[in-house]
């Protein structure tokens, strides 16, 4: 598995462009959007990378930038014509600070 780690002051477009390539290397079957953690997994369901997203989900600008972000990689999974599909739990309630 490879894991990359994502900063706070991360470019929606680059990280976009990371995540679609991995997608077209690889044959993806499922990204999981857990919170601060992206993972890729393949046909075989085995987990191939996972981005990391070491942010505060308190801040504003960076809840936007990840549903930006959310919403790039959607369209570009929803594009594809393959199996590849995604589940989605960026915001909850358990990666806010309370």
């Amino acid at each position: 598995m490879n894991e990359i780690v994502v900063g706070c002051d991360f470019d929606v477009d680059e990280i976009t462009l990371k995540i679609t390539d991995i997608m077209s290397m690889w044959s993806m079957r499922l990204l999981d959007i857990n919170g601060p953690s992206w993972v890729m997994y393949n046909q075989e369901m085995e987990v191939k990378y996972m981005f990391f997203f070491d942010v505060d989900f308190e801040d504003i600008e960076t809840r936007i930038k990840l549903e930006d972000l959310k919403l790039n990689v959607i369209h570009a999974i929803e594009s594809l014509k393959d199996d590849t599909t995604y589940r989605d739990n960026l915001i909850n309630e358990v990666f806010l600070k309370n």
